[in-house]
């Protein structure tokens, strides 16, 4: 039994010891490799270190050998990314051994690199175990996420902003710099593009964004700029906003990727170096007009959070009183902050186990009961402290009193303890002795076992899947003492005013959530993954921050209706299903835009047509009459057929032009998907019975349309709504384009270009078979090859046509219950 920690390690023996013999009487155990026995329990560290201190890779081989060891067990098997993977595989392919892989948290979010040496290793995934099934059957309890936002400080608010201000008079300034214009103009791309070819089929983007930039300042594009592109004299085409991103990429290829080749402009760019070093966006070996990386570490750290933990925990004692088991994980310890004096908690501008310690002591009414656990600091209150002696003696422990509060104390154990000081901590929060616990993510994010916990807030800034799934499982486990647990778990989120979309901290919070899966806010009432279905907004203003914070802190003082709802969700699904979600980017509301797609068309069409014949004719009729008397019936049909092109040609175009490349997406991919469908089952990925498979399209009122395979394996749904994303996602590097065909889109000038998923671009004869399915489910199309110079023009333009596309979709995969 390989485990990635001592404790973990330790877990391992306490539960089969209970589960299977009670008195923990079964001795034919073992901790020591160089010893194993029936049951041998260590870590992944001690097998490496086992293995390096072989003489060569056959000693260690041939020792497991004459053991016998038919069984290896990985907990945990995401930590197998690492180096340990080395000596597994040598036992693994020298011996016909049994490998059990168990992990709730498979590294999906890794290199593909690592992914792959994970499932060579460990094989495909035999068995899932839905959370859904878990809660059902009482292995797990119900809960549910809330999400406590936070504004930053004004100082902090007026940096980003400031930032944002210098950045956008950057591109303002770029636009109107003579200098800079010129360098641009007599640049070989734009120069001497035909000798630049090669080049510029390496450099794609950079060569789009010199034309954008050109665009931007109204400067005429020569046609045969745009050909190299691909673009023929009759396409429409829409150029994409000279924006930060295009921006940077502008910038990043002159200043680095380009430098070799403009010795005899260096002394302009050396100049314009200084520039952006002035206003703070140039980092080492790129420019940073985005800025989200340093915001994010000033947002995710923000002190605003102290405010929301304190509120969130405060809620929570009051709620459970006695039965509160509360436990705040976050990065730092930071124990500069431990001696502070209380008149001085409020300076403290930096989130931590420290600062966190403090304002919950100066803010929970019974104090005694908060704990810090971490690796290397320890503090209990006087009341805890004189417990532990009680059973342990104080012999055991050595003590030093908190300056700041002397009803505190920081404690270390003596060698000769009985028990480390974290299972001692544990076991008393576990008995509600402290109820509220301040540690580290790295101590107790993974491993530690305290079932107790019915409220955790994470105050951490990781984003990855496997590290913010495994604290958050923490909490979500049932507890014999108490049979109607019912967990919450606080995500935090320190909001950016200047952007839409709620900043760079937000943003890692959502992409968190794609491992989280529990019960929606919103109806119908699901259980599902993404932050989506806690129906949250997006708050801007203080006010609009206090009212959603109260909206959740209501839903989550509601621990019973948070379990009906599990339960009711449960009911209504058997197992889980993979879904592709394409979201609505309009800024209009999805519903209004929908009307503007559809209505324009048939109103500008047909109703207006009307309004014309029963408005526009009579007057145009009364004020040409002495041309119909005289029968200039000719003259007359002119004048009316201009003036109502004048009127309404316009509009109709441009709502025909609309409809055709947007307004259609969501009904285009229930056919899309079935002939996705029908390809996978041609090519033998689909082995399930097609009678009993069936896509199911869902449209809300906010324009996310969404795709569910149902009746297929776990396996086969994920190819499919893999492949299906592919085709609808914005256009990247694939080796095959589909562009869509139609007499009335080439007569507008719009074209759609999708892309042939890499599963079935692997041949030539899989693609054919992909536009075979795709003629008969959608419409006429055709296939074209991008690895070669015709191609890179095509694929730019397919990247052009998207990229100048304001009105494009976003998808997003999703797991649900069904």
């Amino acid at each position: 039994m390989l485990s990635p920690t001592l404790t973990i390690r330790d877990q391992w023996e306490d539960r089969l010891q209970e589960y299977f013999s009670g008195d923990r009487s079964y001795d034919k155990i073992s901790f020591d490799l160089s010893n194993p026995s029936d049951i041998t329990f260590s870590t992944y560290q001690g097998l490496h270190a086992f293995y390096k201190k072989q003489e060569d890779a056959s000693m260690f081989l041939e020792h497991f050998r004459k053991m016998g060891i038919k069984t290896i067990v990985l907990d945990e098997a995401h930590h197998l990314k690492n180096e340990w993977w080395k000596c597994l595989f040598a036992l693994k392919h020298d011996q016909e051994l049994t490998v059990v892989a168990l992990t709730a948290t498979p590294p999906f979010d890794s290199t593909s690199a690592e992914i792959k040496r994970y499932f060579d290793l460990c094989g495909e995934v035999d068995d899932e175990i839905a959370i859904p099934s878990l809660v059902k059957e009482g292995d797990l309890c119900p809960h549910q996420d809330f999400v406590h936002f936070s504004l930053p400080d004004q100082l902090t608010i007026d940096y980003i902003v400031a930032f944002r201000l210098k950045v956008a008079q950057l591109l303002e300034d770029l636009k109107t710099d003579k200098l800079f214009v010129d360098f641009i103009l007599n640049h070989r791309f734009y120069s001497n593009t035909e000798k630049s070819l090669e080049e510029i089929y390496r450099q794609p983007s950079f060569f789009s964004s010199i034309l954008i930039f050109l665009n931007a300042i109204d400067t005429k594009i020569p046609k045969e700029k745009l050909k190299v592109l691909g673009f023929e004299n009759k396409d429409k085409i829409k150029y994409p906003s000279f924006n930060n991103d295009w921006a940077s990429v502008l910038l990043n290829h002159i200043l680095f990727v380009d430098r070799d080749h403009l010795a005899t402009e260096d002394e302009i760019v050396v100049a314009f170096e200084k520039k952006l070093k002035r206003i703070g966006v140039l980092k080492t070996n790129r420019v940073d007009l985005i800025g989200n990386e340093g915001f994010y570490k000033t947002l995710s750290n923000s002190p605003s959070k102290l405010n929301s933990i304190v509120s969130i925990t405060k809620a929570a004692d009051q709620e459970l009183e006695q039965d509160l088991r509360a436990v705040v994980l976050t990065d730092y310890i930071r124990k500069e902050y431990l001696e502070l004096a209380d008149e001085r908690i409020n300076e403290i501008d930096k989130l931590g186990v420290v600062p966190i310690f403090h304002r919950l002591r100066n803010s929970i009414q019974d104090r005694s009961k908060i704990a810090v656990l971490t690796g290397s600091l320890v503090i209990i209150s006087t009341q805890v402290y004189d417990v532990i002696c009680q059973d342990q003696g104080p012999q055991h422990l050595i003590t030093l009193p908190l300056e700041a509060d002397d009803s505190f104390v920081c404690i270390k154990a003596r060698n000769s303890i009985s028990a480390s000081l974290v299972e001692i901590v544990t076991d008393l929060f576990q008995k509600g002795t402290i109820s509220i616990i301040i540690g580290t993510k790295s101590l107790l994010g993974e491993g530690w076992d305290a079932p107790a916990i019915n409220t955790l807030i994470l105050a951490s800034a990781v984003g990855s899947f496997v590290t913010s799934n495994q604290m958050r499982g923490r909490a979500i486990r049932t507890f014999k003492q108490m049979p109607d647990k019912t967990a919450v778990i606080w995500h935090l989120a320190c909001l950016d005013p200047s952007d839409e979309n709620g900043g760079s901290d937000l943003e890692t919070l959502s992409r968190r959530f794609t491992a989280f899966m529990g019960i929606s806010n919103n109806d119908p009432l699901r259980i599902e993954n993404g932050i989506e279905r806690l129906d949250l907004g997006r708050p801007q203003t203080q006010t609009e921050v206090e009212y959603r914070n109260k909206k959740s802190a209501e839903l989550a003082i509601n621990r019973t209706e948070i379990a009906r709802k599990w339960k009711e969700a449960i009911t209504g699904g058997t197992s889980l299903s993979k879904e592709l979600k394409s979201f609505y980017r309009g800024g209009i509301d999805y519903p209004k835009q929908k009307r503007l797609y559809f209505n324009d068309v048939v109103l500008a069409i047909f109703i207006e047509l009307i309004l014309g014949l029963g408005f526009f004719v009579p007057e145009i009729i009364l004020k040409n009459l002495n041309i119909l008397l005289q029968g200039g019936w000719l003259k007359f049909l002119y004048i009316l057929i201009s003036a109502f092109v004048l009127g309404y040609g316009v509009k109709t175009y441009n709502a025909v032009r609309l409809y055709i490349n947007h307004g259609r997406l969501h009904k285009d991919i229930y056919k899309i998907g079935e002939t996705v469908l029908d390809t996978l089952y041609d090519l033998g990925y689909i082995n399930s019975d097609l009678s009993k498979v069936e896509i199911k399209l869902r449209l809300n009122q906010t324009g996310t349309v969404s795709c569910i395979p149902m009746g297929m394996s776990n396996y086969e749904s994920t190819l499919f709504v893999n492949a299906l994303e592919e085709v609808i996602a914005p256009v990247g590097n694939p080796r095959y384009l589909l562009l869509r065909k139609g007499w009335l889109r080439n007569m507008i000038g719009v074209q759609r270009y999708l892309v042939v998923p890499d599963i079935f671009g692997d041949k030539k004869e899989n693609t054919q078979k992909f536009l075979l399915h795709w003629k008969n489910n959608v419409g006429n199309a055709k296939i074209l090859y991008t690895h070669n110079l015709e191609g890179r023009k095509l694929l730019l333009k397919a990247r052009m046509f998207h990229m100048g596309n304001s009105e494009e979709t976003k998808t997003k995969k999703s797991v649900i219950w069904h």
